[in-house]
């Protein structure tokens, strides 16, 4: 991990500045929970849509595709929906975005191919990838300083605590039927409403975008980096359930609670950043890698629930300090004809990630001999990312005010 110098980035126009109050931030933290709600809420009704499609070939696949695919599609199509919103503009593409999330979400609803649905999921992960990318990208548009790190904190903690909420709501309105939970997806079409009066489309010649190339020194580190803080980060959430029940639970709501409280100690992690930004990534990293590195040896070694739950709290610690710890590295000192597109690359590569996580570490447990060992390699692999960014001390020039 190279040390990276990083030009100050200009502070937002006056107009923005004096513009941008709480209720902007609310809405796009509510648009930023959308690849959340695309990601769990569906979560609880595969079973009951692999026992509807019992009669389609290849249903044991196409089944949990519905619910990663958008994943896949968010990694190949942030970096292109960043670079439409530097050179046609942000708040058009976000609308847009949030009315086909309704559109190819709620396509389930009719459609009586499993094909079908997946390509809907296509559709869901293209419109997801515009709506975080720009969420993001206005955000550090709109705001500035500690104020701009508390709020892309709060991203990671709104979107943790989304996940547990969503993830009990698909539950619940699974439990009418496995489309009901379909319904939600108008909420995204709802929030672009307010979003058409409320947001403004900050000041920038977008002309300039286009000779405006993107800093690649400047981003490429971060963002692989972040590559690899995305399979950290993805690890418990998909892998916490198996780890229980190898452990003798069996019990769904005890499985349940133990993923809420990693959900909750990853919303705390978050909402420490607002508090610590200022030491920057020279000193964050190593302590949210380390972090994460010591939860999931524990892990890698527990032979009870309460030992695991310890360190998937500890390891969910540290990866909810990682996330906006990595987001400030990757897009302070981008000037605002470049921050679309530098914030596209780093959310593909956090994307890929997730994408990668699930497949890396089935193939690792079935090479090491368990899950548990993955996981302990997966920690060894973080502590040395944790020694890396202690040497190499990678910092970011403070935001001017």
């Amino acid at each position: 991990m190279d040390s990276v110098s990083i030009e100050p980035t200009a502070p937002p126009a006056p107009d923005t500045a004096q513009r941008a109050g709480r209720l902007p931030v609310v809405l796009l933290l509510a648009g930023s929970c959308m690849p959340v709600l695309g990601a769990v809420l569906l979560a609880p009704v595969l079973p009951s849509m692999s026992q509807a499609f019992a009669g389609t070939p290849g249903v044991e696949i196409l089944v949990p595709v519905v619910l990663t695919v958008p994943a896949l599609m968010i990694a190949l199509f942030a970096p292109i929906a960043g670079a439409v919103a530097d050179r046609v503009g942000r708040k058009t593409l976000l609308l847009i975005a949030m009315v086909l999330y309704s559109v190819f979400g709620t396509m389930p609803l009719w459609l009586d191919s499993l094909t079908g649905i997946v390509a809907s999921r296509v559709g869901v992960g293209i419109a997801e990838a515009a709506i975080m990318t720009v969420c993001t990208t206005l955000i550090t548009d709109y705001y500035s300083g500690k104020q701009r790190d508390k709020y892309l904190g709060m991203q990671v903690l709104v979107a943790s605590l989304a996940a547990t909420a969503f993830f009990a709501l698909g539950g619940a309105l699974g439990a009418q039927g496995w489309r009901v939970p379909f319904w939600l997806y108008l909420s995204a079409a709802l929030i672009a409403i307010p979003m058409a009066f409320v947001l403004w489309e900050p000041t920038k010649d977008t002309r300039t975008a286009e000779r405006t190339p993107v800093p690649w020194r400047q981003v490429a580190v971060p963002s692989l980096v972040t590559l690899f803080g995305g399979i950290v980060f993805y690890a418990l959430i998909v892998q916490l359930p198996y780890v229980l029940t190898d452990l003798g639970v069996t019990d769904v709501a005890v499985i349940g609670a133990g993923a809420a409280i990693a959900s909750l100690a990853t919303a705390a992690g978050a909402f420490s950043f607002r508090f610590v930004s200022g030491a920057g990534p020279a000193r964050l990293l190593p302590v949210a890698f380390g972090l994460a590195a010591v939860g999931l040896v524990v892990l890698w070694f527990a032979s009870s629930v309460p030992v695991a739950l310890a360190g998937a709290v500890i390891t969910s610690a540290g990866t909810g300090l990682l996330l906006p710890t990595l987001l400030t590295w990757a897009v302070s000192g981008l000037r605002i004809e470049q921050r679309g597109r530098g914030t596209g690359i780093w959310t593909g590569s956090l994307y890929i990630g997730q994408f990668v996580s699930p497949i890396a570490l089935g193939i690792a447990a079935a090479a090491l001999g368990g899950l548990p060992v993955a996981l302990g390699v997966l920690g060894i692999l973080a502590a040395v990312a944790a020694v890396a960014a202690a040497v190499a001390r990678p910092q970011r020039h403070t935001m001017a005010e």
